[in-house]
């Protein structure tokens, strides 16, 4: 799976202009026997506001238990960058990135927080969070949204 991956190693890279989930890279996980957090930090990400095209600054976190399939962080990095010329409102980024990191790697569990910058006095910070129906995961994921600290 690791010859599956084409960013990794590329010394000059080139990023992208327009949201591209097809970005987003896999590889097989070692320890499928084990549950386990992976949390991803990104403080940079921007997109722009479907009506007024002005830029919108972020601190995103993804949070996941993975299965069989793991994200490739640097495919993840240029996937994040690719809604820097996006409009979508925050919690539509939210979900989207959660939706496509599902299709991915169909994990156990996932769950992404967007903690979006203050634009006219007031901040969004918009939560999703998902588990595999049926399972641990699905309890974990309901759990994690009722407990959501509103602060």
């Amino acid at each position: 799976m690791a010859e599956n991956l084409k960013l990794l190693g590329i010394s000059k890279q080139d990023y992208p202009d327009k949201y591209n989930p097809e970005i987003l890279e896999c590889f097989e996980n070692k320890n499928p026997a084990n549950d386990y957090m992976v949390k991803f930090n990104c403080p940079e990400f921007t997109s722009l506001c479907p009506i007024t095209n002005q830029p919108d600054f972020a601190e995103i976190f993804v949070n996941y238990i993975p299965d069989k399939l793991m994200v490739e962080s640097k495919s993840l990095k240029i996937y994040l960058f690719s809604f820097r010329n996006h409009g979508a409102f925050h919690e539509e980024c939210v979900n989207l990135i959660l939706e496509d990191l599902k299709k991915l790697m169909n994990p156990r569990f996932i769950e992404v927080l967007g903690k979006f910058t203050a634009r006219g006095g007031i901040s969004i910070e918009p939560y999703i969070t998902w588990g595999r129906a049926g399972t641990k995961y699905e309890i974990l994921a309901e759990k994690r949204l009722e407990n959501f600290n509103i602060e």
